[in-house]
């Protein structure tokens, strides 16, 4: 077969391969070109989920009647003359591929006016057939409309799916540029009836309100915002709680200079930054803006521009985990409650519980001036005989801790306070782990774990592949604080153990250790992994359920919550504590109704 050039119309069908392969392809390329165009309100037409009819209104600036026939030519832009303007793109779309693609594969029309014209100008394709340009009256700006998508290409056509289903494919990106442009008003329109009405909003004061438009109350109620700069980069939005983390990724939005992107740097970073706060298969939600020198970003690496190249992967990735790391760090138990809304519980069934039996003393220093608490609370030999006589006593008029004072435990598993929001409830294992957890890790990261020794050294009966394995583990079971020997074939001698966990089962917190070592391997993995391991000794430290606590003793774990970092939840991602207002307690029991 003789080589031939391809007719025009095929080479634009080819391209539209890569450019439209649905109804959201095309409002996408449509919509980017109105707001490159300045446009402040884009209206959006649908039929049949965009199969039957895409039509796209805006009030940008428009295109002259001459420039027409080029702007559905393939290649042809307004937005770059030279390389140099390629490797650093600021505006949406730039490759000149989208018009002539959409065209190709629909029946197609385009209707324009500039500003200073005294008319508009329309232009129609019918499956990549250029008709001629007429003058007709038209608005200030541009309307686009795409009728019978695929009706040309059969075998692409039969591909899409229900219109419900590509309708909500360009529901979920509209959202996605609802955040990135808020100040732009955006109409949507399906089978002849209102479908959604994003109103504009200020960037900088409102841009908050917009978010909750698109992702709901409940993310805006329960999120933190992010503002940091490093080395020219600015990233700036908010992320969700750990306690309102999700059990899909469906709310994670990620844009580079205006532009939403997907990026595996971003994605790792973030999964990096909450990995001490998630429980176990539940992904966070976030909303946030990188803004970059252009020239430090390539976005032209996929046809449909969904995927961006970082010059410098690694500085990005570390600004993001740093920023997000320390930002969820400051996260403590009672924290700004009015700035910081308190955690929301899970539903019961989703954590399953982790209380041990053996139990030891809490090894937290009391930290409450017990003078104090006795005006406050009086022993129960001193009460007995003026309980009668004597009101409860009041609480300090100078305010209490953000955690407030304990009042009781219920059940042996959570601690009741007052503060001056209304009643705390506390999770005292899961607060006392997250404690001890942060403990150790600081201790590790100021030079090793500090080791005890034990007055009597435990026999601990192995396998002989156990035994040899933490005869070959022995410098790294000393970095976190164990002394072990072997004592025999099948044992070894642990002679020491970290001292924050010296009252623990030492027997029992080896063999877990050694257990995770053995799956991890001592090696690169094994560093990823080190968190896990002083999250699994950290669980042995804790007190366990039906240990009674004498009120200090809560109140200097109180005390140790306000001050420990990442304190709203524990190793695993369960919260630790939850408020109920004063305003909740009173809708409980009805009160002023």
């Amino acid at each position: 077969m003789r080589i031939h050039k391809l007719p025009d119309v095929l080479i634009n069908q080819i391209a539209a391969g890569e450019v439209v392969e649905r109804p959201f392809s095309v409002v996408k390329e449509l919509v980017e070109n109105a707001l490159d165009a300045g446009a402040a309100k884009v209206e959006i037409e649908l039929e049949e989920g965009g199969i039957r009819l895409i039509r796209v209104r805006d009030d940008g600036d428009g295109i002259a009647p001459e420039e027409l026939p080029v702007a559905v030519q393939r290649h042809a832009t307004s937005k770059i003359a030279s390389l140099d303007d390629l490797e650093q793109v600021a505006t949406l779309g730039f490759r000149g591929e989208a018009l002539p693609s959409i065209a190709s594969v629909s029946r197609f029309a385009i209707r324009s006016r500039r500003p200073e014209a005294e008319h508009g100008a329309a232009l129609a394709i019918d499956g990549g057939r250029l008709g001629a340009v007429l003058p007709e009256a038209h608005p200030k700006g541009s309307t686009v409309e795409v009728r019978d998508l695929f009706y040309n290409v059969p075998a692409r056509r039969k591909f899409l799916k229900a219109e419900r289903t590509e309708l909500n494919h360009i529901d979920d990106w509209l959202g996605s540029l609802a955040l990135a442009k808020p100040a732009v008003e955006l109409r949507v329109r399906h089978n002849g009836k209102a479908y959604k009405h994003y109103k504009p909003v200020d960037a900088d004061a409102r841009h908050l309100e917009r978010v909750a438009q698109v992702l709901g109350e409940g993310f805006a109620g329960q999120c933190l915002p992010v503002a940091a700069e490093h080395q020219g980069m600015v990233l700036r939005g908010w992320v969700g709680l750990p306690t309102a983390a999700r059990s899909s990724a469906d709310q994670q939005y990620f844009f580079v200079n205006g532009r939403a992107v997907r990026d595996k740097t971003v994605a790792h970073a973030v999964r990096q930054a909450y990995a001490d706060v998630l429980y176990h298969g539940r992904h966070p939600a976030f909303v946030l803006f990188l803004d970059i020198d252009p020239l430090r970003v390539d976005v032209n690496v996929h046809p449909a521009k969904h995927e961006v190249r970082f010059r410098d992967g690694r500085s990005v990735h570390d600004f993001i985990y740093r920023s997000l790391h320390r930002l969820l760090a400051d996260t403590r138990a009672g924290a700004a409650p009015e700035a910081l809304p308190s955690p929301v519980m899970p539903s019961p069934s989703a954590y399953p519980l982790a209380y041990a039996a053996p139990q030891t003393r809490m090894a937290l220093p009391v930290q409450e001036n017990l003078a104090h608490y006795r005006s406050l609370y009086a022993e129960p030999a001193e009460a007995a005989p003026a309980a009668a006589a004597q009101p409860m006593p009041e609480p300090p008029t100078d305010g209490s801790p953000p955690l407030g004072f304990a009042l009781a435990q219920l059940h042996g598993v959570f601690i009741l306070a007052e503060n001056d929001a209304g009643l705390v409830l506390v999770d005292m294992h899961a607060a006392h782990e997250r404690i001890t957890y942060e403990q150790l890790k600081a201790a590790q990261g100021d030079g090793g774990i500090r080791s005890q020794p034990l007055l009597v050294p435990v026999s601990v009966p192995l396998s002989e592949s156990e035994a040899s394995a933490s005869e070959s583990l022995a410098e790294p079971l000393r970095e976190l604080g164990f002394e072990v020997v072997r004592s025999g074939p099948q044992s070894v001698s642990v002679r020491a153990v970290p001292s924050l966990l010296a009252d623990v089962d030492a027997r029992q917190l080896f063999l877990d250790v050694l257990s995770e070592f053995r799956e991890f391997g001592a090696s690169r993995r094994l560093q990823e992994a080190q968190n896990e391991l002083l999250s699994t000794m950290a669980c042995h430290g804790s007190v366990r359920a039906n240990r009674r606590l004498s009120l200090p003793e809560m109140n200097a774990l109180l005390r140790a919550m306000e001050a420990t970092e990442r304190s709203g939840q524990c190793n695993h991602g369960r919260p630790t504590w939850v408020q109920l207002s004063r305003s909740e307690l009173d809708r409980l029991f009805m009160r002023g109704r």
